[in-house]
């Protein structure tokens, strides 16, 4: 069975009754649709078969709250790679939390994980500075070590650990800033 297939499986286990909520691979692009009947199935897309992004549309959907998972896509909007720096700020406050909730899952599979800035050449053309944006991820991964993962999260945390034989604990793990920069 392929880790993506585990990955799924692992998803399924935690959420498919509960939430009624599937993770599906192979998208070209990541998205979340609501089920639009009563008794329809939540459908997060991940893009193409990537391990990543399926940890990190999981790592939204478990953040999101009651409203935000009635929208499509939660709601949030997107821009493409030439963000001008205000656009960027905007979508730094919005993906800091679930990068860090990405990181626990990552070290609950052993997978690596990568800072995600997602604004390639920003509006000026040239990569943009990542060391603020870094800060607030590991601030946020360290304050779960504190006041625990939201409890989607933990649930989720708990069971990929299990699956991929990690032994991984919320207060066992460290995070550094020189992981996302260096």
């Amino acid at each position: 069975m392929t880790a993506l297939a585990r990955l799924e499986g692992v998803f399924a286990h935690c959420f498919a009754s509960s939430e009624n909520a599937r993770l599906v691979g192979g998208a070209a692009e990541p998205l979340y649709e609501p089920a639009t009947s009563s008794g329809g199935c939540n459908i997060l897309h991940y893009r193409d078969d990537y391990f990543a992004s399926a940890l990190h549309e999981v790592a939204h959907w478990c953040i999101a709250g009651p409203a935000r998972r009635r929208q499509r896509d939660f709601g949030y909007w997107y821009a493409p790679d030439g963000r001008s720096p205000g656009q960027q700020r905007a979508f730094e406050q919005v993906e800091y939390k679930p990068q860090a909730l990405e990181w626990y899952f990552a070290r609950a599979c052993g997978s690596p994980f990568r800072l995600s800035l997602d604004n390639l050449q920003g509006s000026s053309g040239q990569l943009p500075d990542n060391s603020d944006f870094a800060l607030r991820v590991v601030a946020q991964a360290r304050h779960w070590q504190q006041v625990g993962l939201p409890s989607r999260g933990e649930l989720f945390f708990g069971a990929l650990s299990r699956e991929f034989g990690t032994g991984a604990t919320v207060n066992a793990l460290c995070f550094e800033p020189e992981e996302l920069t260096g």
